[in-house]
């Protein structure tokens, strides 16, 4: 209460004023308690005609608790290129960063010093023939780490061997088809991204064309392949053109590894079931209005690439559309994905938006 003290109250009440202006709709929900009115009267003596310079709060306001981020430490000066990669230990002490060809152990604890694990730099830069794409560590063994390179294999390897892990415990790769090389197979062959399952007995890798699944007991081939960018083979040109092809979309398992996940174009990702004999497919939509249909290998062959190559160098803004008469729009694309660790929902961030979905 902002009483002007320059005025003294008077020993009249607010009932002996016959002109008091003390209103009843004194709060915002246009009504004013007895009890918090009984209390105006018996708490203070208000002079004739009232005190107009008394104001009463008409606005309540509320302020929730606002969680900000903060910098507790920063791990700095030890990698010359962009780090793609980074993964806590499970041993809750050590945690690695990668780039595209080193990766350091770092002690959570220390953060001015690390070391080098792998270092796959050539004496002569020229001799260069490929790079770390990602990293991660063993969900349970803490000596045991894998990470991609852009040839499309996969390295596992034991820290309890040597300090720099110049060899490899096991390598995954698949073998290469003489007949089917082109221009684009080393391209499209580069794995952008590689998950652990939460058993660690199952990796998955996504390269631009499709989703693997390996056993790290066998290391002859993947025991699933999954096709995400079929439809898109015989437009690797025009996905050359704009650097499309380049694009580094990630992958996701669900907690109990019977679905795996990864993003497209047009803001689409697609979720595989991973149980025995059936590898059905499901597309869905990030957006307010999520579209959900199922995705059938294509039945006919694709429009002959010359007609859609006219289509990308004329700037024309509609989007392609594959086979299957689905449209999809190579300027928006869903990169980044992530699956709840027990439960059932998928984050997924389009643009700059971040959209949950929960199934």
């Amino acid at each position: 209460m902002n009483l002007d003290p320059t005025k003294g109250a008077g020993n009249g009440n607010i009932a002996s004023s016959s002109n008091s202006t003390i209103p009843r709709h004194c709060l915002a929900n246009g009504g004013c308690p007895d009890k918090f009115y009984n209390s105006l009267i018996n708490d203070f003596s208000f002079p004739r005609g009232g005190i107009p310079s008394l104001r009463l709060p008409v606005v309540v306001t509320s302020q929730e608790t606002g969680l900000v981020a903060r910098c507790r430490r920063v791990y700095a000066h030890a990698h010359d290129y962009h780090i793609n990669s980074i993964s806590n230990n499970s041993d809750g002490e050590t945690f690695i960063s990668a780039d595209d060809l080193r990766i350091n152990l770092w002690n959570l604890e220390i953060s001015n010093q690390s070391f080098n694990i792998v270092d796959v730099k050539p004496a002569n830069m020229e001799d260069l023939t490929e790079v770390i794409t990602s990293a991660e560590f063993h969900p349970t063994h803490c000596n045991m780490l894998a990470y991609s390179s852009s040839k499309g294999s996969i390295r596992l390897i034991d820290l309890r061997q040597s300090a720099l892990c110049d060899s490899h415990a096991k390598l995954f790769e698949e073998p290469e088809v003489p007949s089917t090389r082109s221009f684009f197979t080393e391209i499209i062959a580069s794995i952008s991204d590689i998950k652990f399952a939460k058993d660690g007995r199952h990796i998955l890798s996504r390269d631009y064309m499709t989703l693997k699944l390996w056993d790290i007991n066998m290391d002859s081939g993947p025991v699933a392949t999954f096709q995400v960018h079929e439809h898109l083979r015989p437009k690797l040109c025009d996905l050359y053109e704009n650097d499309s092809i380049f694009d580094k979309f990630e992958c996701c398992l669900s907690g109990d590894a019977s679905r795996v996940a990864t993003g497209s174009y047009s803001n689409l990702f697609r979720v595989f079931g991973c149980t025995s004999g059936s590898y059905e497919a499901t597309t869905l939509e990030a957006s307010k209005n999520p579209m959900r249909r199922q995705v059938q290998t294509p039945s006919r062959p694709s429009r002959s690439l010359g007609s859609i190559t006219r289509v990308v160098r004329r700037g024309s803004e509609s989007p392609s559309v594959d086979s299957n008469g689905n449209s999809f729009d190579f300027t928006t694309k869903l990169l980044h994905l992530a699956w709840h660790p027990t439960e059932n929902s998928i984050a997924c961030a389009a643009a700059n938006s971040l959209y949950m979905y929960y199934a």
